[in-house]
């Protein structure tokens, strides 16, 4: 990054969808298309129940180590059910395993189902299309089917072509309608050079004509990716849900091994313990509920991310969000809105102000940027001057904004007016002999300190050059910045702010907006340094980035979201693209990440202390017969030992249906400190799976009594 100065170079497009702080939605995005988008749809549960039944394929359930136990259950008693067709008992139980392995899978079911809608949507911006390619010397054209195009090609697109496949704009400069992509209507501009130069194929050239470099191969292009992302095809399990997964298996075996046991013992005190009854009370005391929900978990944290137009490459990157520890801010359009804007002119010793806002105008005229049109407007509303144009100053010459001169202006009607960067508008003073007043200086470094952008303004005239006062431009902080700096505070994460300021005006802006730290006239070198020494540290690092210099820093970061406005080396090193090109979301990705290590630890809890209260249902059916004392563990004075087994199972069924809802929409997220969370998980979803069984079971318990024959 580099320090600017007069201009802010920003090529940020202006179509851009801010966020609100804690929104959900960009503002002016739309949301078409997007069947049950972050909400649990009951239609939908009709609508994935043929593909929850495919799951039940053994190649399939076999990766779910919990569920393919109930499976091999479900089939044992299924088959038992049929040496003894005149067992209601056998029947009924075998009926519930089987709803509950299926359940399972519809959870599953649902939240990829969610995403397949989702890919629907995608695949109508996925059209054949006719490339015009270019021939080697560039001198002729060709039309080539899409599919055929090679990394490396060059293609023309003009207004109304749509884009064949995914690369950067090499040549020209155009408006594109990137609808299909990101939901927003407005239109975006992609040249040649810089940062906003990448292009997506399946969307829309609407003027000019632009020349582009594939990039990516037939078949895994941006959308292809997506689809395949979105629909579950390409979802591989995270560390953590792996680790779980073990977690789950090694408790099923030895609950296996526990029950494996249980015929021996009851034989010897007098009683048969049939195989129905065992599979039902295997598949009571193992975690059932986690195992079938976990995958869906995994699934629905993705579809969070899509739904805010965010694309993960992998689960991994979802879950590292939840753990990131230090998050690295770029300032302009994330921090700040991005647009310096005048806040007031300030006249040195000797300069009315009416000269100072008078010469501050006319040097602003011809300047189209935001800082130089707030400049027209502070003088017209503030001064009362009012708005000129350019076309009245006959014979006036406008002086250009350079990078080498750092300065514009107007020579008009014998005055030459001059702003700029206060080294280059002084230099210029004394070449012309003039004198600089002594608080030009210390203005100019009373405003940086402040941290604003210093602009002196100057005049050649017939009584010579001087400086004749600074503009004030001020980088105005996003509303709610610090507000939600505090809770990234509380939730143990450090903020960064990553800036090519000076490192006055960036410390200003640091503490105006609330951040731990700021790095300021940031290199590319210096980001890397930065996330190595924190990774260094035993930290997880996240940061958005959309340039080419930026890639290098995206591949390191732990979680690196770069833009979709960005060039192609900035999105293929980073593990997450934002559609819609909006810095601050990396926020609101790292909150989705903890959401989803939240809901799955809450619901493991849950599940968990679910399985405690199956002991009091079930072990005092099965031998309070033959002990009597242990009768007194029934405490919910069930009303038959076959009643209580069968209460048990059903239950165990239905808690899986009742949270799925819970699993898609997740965890209700608040930024607390990891000894609030443990103990808030351990009240609510420790305590909470602890109380549901009893009463779950002892209503179902109560119905079952009421039939006639089975009671």
């Amino acid at each position: 990054m580099t320090t600017r100065t007069e201009k802010q170079e920003d090529t940020v497009s202006t179509t851009t969808p801010t966020r609100a702080p804690h929104s959900d939605v960009p503002t002016g995005h739309k949301d078409e298309g997007r069947v049950g988008a972050g909400l649990f749809d009951p239609k939908q549960l009709l609508k994935s129940l043929p593909d929850a039944c495919r799951k039940l394929d053994p190649r399939v359930m076999v990766k779910s180590p919990v569920m393919f136990v109930v499976l091999v259950g479900s089939v044992l008693t299924t088959v038992f059910s049929f040496k003894d067709p005149g067992d209601w008992f056998g029947w009924a139980i075998s009926a519930w395993l089987w709803l509950t392995v299926i359940f399972a899978n519809l959870a599953e079911a649902v939240a990829e189902g969610r995403g397949k809608a989702q890919a629907d949507t995608l695949r109508k911006a996925k059209t054949d299309t006719v490339a015009r390619r270019l021939s080697k010397d560039g001198g002729s054209e060709e039309q080539v089917p899409g599919t055929e195009l090679r990394v490396g090609d060059l293609v023309v697109c003009e207004a109304g072509d749509i884009i064949p496949g995914d690369g950067d704009v090499v040549e020209g400069v155009a408006s594109v309608d990137e609808s299909a992509i990101t939901g927003e209507s407005a239109p975006v501009i992609r040249e040649s050079g810089g940062d906003r130069s990448a292009v997506t194929g399946g969307t829309k050239v609407l003027s000019d004509r632009i020349v582009i470099k594939i990039t990516t191969k037939p078949g895994e292009t941006f959308i292809d990716r997506m689809i395949a992302l979105v629909e579950g095809a390409a979802r591989q399990k995270t560390p953590n849900e792996i680790a779980l997964n073990i977690l789950l298996a090694s408790l099923t075996i030895v609950f296996l091994l526990a029950v494996a046991t249980l015929p021996p013992f009851a034989d010897y005190a007098g009683t048969h313990l049939t195989m129905v009854v065992l599979v039902a009370l295997l598949v009571c005391l193992i975690p059932t509920t986690i195992g079938a929900l976990l995958s869906a978990i995994g699934i629905a944290g993705m579809d969070r991310l899509v739904q805010r137009n965010v694309l993960a490459m992998s689960g991994r990157a979802v879950e590292a969000a939840g753990d990131v520890s230090t998050l690295l801010l770029d300032k302009t359009g994330t921090i700040t809105l991005g647009n310096r804007q005048a806040a007031e002119f300030v006249p040195v010793t000797g300069t009315a102000d009416a000269a100072l806002a008078d010469a501050a105008q006319l040097s602003s005229l011809a300047d189209e940027t935001p800082e130089g049109r707030s400049v027209v407007v502070l003088a017209k509303e503030k001064y009362g001057l009012r708005e000129r144009s350019r076309g009245e100053l006959s014979g006036a010459e406008w002086i250009a904004f350079t990078a080498q001169t750092r300065m514009s202006g107007v020579d008009v009607d014998g005055r030459k007016i001059r702003k700029g960067a206060a080294g280059s508008v002084m230099a210029w003073v004394r070449e012309r002999g003039g004198e600089v007043s002594e608080d030009a200086d210390t203005l100019a470094n009373r405003i940086s300190e402040a941290g604003g952008t210093p602009l002196l303004v100057a005049i050649e005239d017939t009584e010579g050059a001087r400086v004749l006062g600074v503009i004030h431009l001020k980088d105005v902080v996003k509303d709610g910045m610090r507000e939600r700096f505090d809770e990234l505070r509380r939730m143990g994460i450090k903020t960064v702010m990553i800036t090519g300021d000076n490192p006055l005006t960036a410390k200003a802006i640091a503490d105006e907006a609330g951040v731990d730290d700021f790095l300021a006239e940031a290199t590319p070198e210096d980001k890397m340094a930065l996330i190595k020494r924190e990774q260094a540290g035993g930290k997880l690092v996240a940061m958005t980035g959309d340039g080419t210099n930026d890639a290098p820093a995206l591949a390191q970061a732990d979680v690196g979201v770069a833009m979709n406005t960005g060039t192609s080396a900035a999105k293929e090193a980073g593990n997450m693209v934002d559609l819609d090109s909006n810095p601050t979301k990396l926020i609101e990705i790292v909150e989705i990440g903890k959401q989803l290590l939240i809901t799955r630890g809450a619901l493991t809890t849950f599940s968990i202390a679910n399985d405690v209260a199956k002991y009091f249902a079930i072990i005092p059916a099965l031998f309070a017969a033959v002990y009597p004392g242990l009768d007194k563990l029934n405490i919910m004075q069930l009303s038959s030992p076959d009643s209580a087994i069968l209460s048990a199972v059903i239950f165990n069924a239905l808690i899986i249906i009742a949270l799925v809802p819970l699993a898609l929409r997740g965890v209700q997220y608040r930024p607390v400190s990891a000894d609030r969370l443990l103990r808030r998980n351990l009240g609510i979803y420790g305590l909470g799976g602890l109380i549901a069984p009893f009463i779950g079971i002892k209503i179902i318990d109560l119905i079952i009594s009421l039939i006639p024959g089975i009671g």
